[in-house]
C-alpha cells in the first residue's frame, strides 16, 4: 500500500497535537523556555539541511523572485485571513494562533529530505521504513509545538498527507522519465531551499527576527520550475 507511510505520519501527527493540548496548561516560563528550546533545535535542522547547497544562485533567485511574489500578493496576509477564519468556526476560545501553529508545523513536516525520500520509497518499493521513521519525531514535534502553539497545528496534518501521498502515488511512474541521479540531486537541493525556510523559522521562534515565512511559499514552486529549466534546457 503505497500511502501507509504517509497515513500513519498522519495519524501519529494528530496523536502528537491532542497530547500536547491536553498538557497545554503549565507555567508559561516552561512553555517559553521549551518554545526556545524547540526554536533552537529547529534553527540547528534548518542548518544541517541548507548546507547541502550547491547551487546557491538557483536556490537565491528562487528566494528573491518567490518573496516579492509573495509580498505582493500579501501571502501571509491571506494565510492569516483563512486562518482567522476557520479559528471562529472552529471555536470561539483564543486557543491559541491558528495561523502561526498551521505555518510552522506545515514547513517542519513537509519540507525535508525525509519527506520525498520517504514517500518516493513508499510507492517505488513499498519501503515504509523512512516514513515510519519520520512518523514519530513528527509526532513528538507536534507535542511539543501544539503545547505552545495551540490547536492550528493539526491541520498541518492535510498538506503532509496531501504532499507525500501525491509523491506516493506518482512514484511508481516517476522514475520511467526522471534518471535516478537527477532525482538525487533535485532532492539535495530542494532540502537545502527547505533548511533555509526552516531556520528561518527557528529565528522567529527564538524572536530574533520577525520574517513572514508565508510570503516566501511561492519560492518553492519557482525552485521546482527553474530547476528543471535550468537542468533540461541549458
Amino acid at each position: 500500500m503505497e500511502l501507509y507511510g504517509t497515513l500513519v505520519n498522519g495519524v501519529l501527527i494528530i496523536i502528537g497535537t491532542l497530547i500536547g493540548l491536553v498538557f497545554r496548561n503549565i507555567p508559561e516560563r516552561i512553555k517559553t523556555t521549551a518554545l526556545q528550546g524547540i526554536g533552537l533545535v529547529v534553527a540547528l535542522i534548518g542548518l544541517q539541511m541548507a548546507i547541502q547547497a550547491d547551487n546557491i544562485v538557483l536556490i537565491l533567485l528562487s528566494l528573491l523572485i518567490g518573496s516579492i511574489i509573495g509580498t505582493a500578493i500579501q501571502l501571509e496576509d491571506q494565510l492569516n485571513r483563512i486562518g482567522q477564519k476557520l479559528e471562529r468556526k472552529v471555536s470561539k476560545e483564543n486557543k491559541g494562533n491558528l495561523t502561526e501553529g498551521f505555518i510552522t508545523a506545515t514547513l517542519i513536516f513537509v519540507i525535508g529530505a525525509m519527506s520525498i525520500i520517504g514517500a518516493l520509497d513508499g510507492g517505488l518499493r513499498g519501503d515504509h521504513e523512512v516514513l515510519i521513521t519520520k512518523s514519530f519525531l513528527d509526532g513528538f514535534m507536534a507535542m511539543v509545538l501544539s503545547s505552545t502553539l495551540g490547536y492550528g497545528v493539526i491541520y498541518s496534518v492535510i498538506p503532509v498527507v496531501v504532499y507525500q501521498g501525491t509523491i506516493a502515488l506518482l512514484a511508481v511512474q516517476i522514475n520511467k522519465w526522471i534518471p535516478d541521479n537527477f532525482l538525487d540531486i533535485f532532492i539535495s537541493e530542494m532540502t537545502a531551499l527547505g533548511g533555509l525556510l526552516i531556520l528561518a523559522i527557528g529565528l522567529n521562534i527564538l524572536n530574533l527576527t520577525k520574517i513572514k515565512i508565508g510570503n516566501f511559499l511561492p519560492s518553492i514552486v519557482l525552485f521546482i520550475l527553474f530547476f528543471f529549466g535550468y537542468h533540461y534546457f541549458l
